[in-house]
């Protein structure tokens, strides 16, 4: 999928939008996913100056949008939304920064009523860059606002 099939499934529009290409996905199992990491993303003015680093929560929530490509077996839900519920035992092992290029594996573990378990990793050059475990939950697309 390219930038424009990804805006068709996901809700998140730039700068927000964090998945540029996603090379492979198996509905309802797994999917890989591309994150440039440009120097122009604005959260680097301040994270941190002279020393650009990508945050944490911001490759929590690439990992989480790839995520969101695999969760149903068909790839969309209408009537529904899956929010993040809970991020557990996240790993940031090495800086992520402008020039790297992220290649995102999310792998569905387990589901079972509202909730969908998901293991990813993220590397640059087959190193290791962040890697742990999200849980989803589905709700009723009117339940919100």
């Amino acid at each position: 999928m390219n930038v424009y099939e990804i805006q068709k499934r996901i809700a998140q529009r730039p700068p927000f939008q964090m998945i540029d290409k996603v090379l492979e996905v198996v509905p309802g199992e797994s999917a890989r996913g591309i994150k440039c990491v440009s120097v122009n993303e604005p959260h680097f003015a301040g994270h941190f100056p002279g020393m650009p680093i990508m945050p944490g929560v911001l490759l929590i929530e690439s990992a989480a949008q790839l995520c969101s490509l695999v969760v149903d077996d068909d790839g969309v839900d209408e009537n529904f939304v899956h929010m993040l519920l809970k991020v557990s035992e996240f790993k940031f092992l090495k800086p992520v920064i402008p020039g790297d290029v992220l290649e995102i594996e999310a792998k569905k573990t387990k589901s079972g009523g509202t909730l969908t378990y998901f293991d990813a990793t993220l590397k640059c050059d087959g190193e290791v860059k962040a890697k742990g475990s999200m849980i989803f939950t589905k709700i009723p697309k009117e339940q919100i606002g």
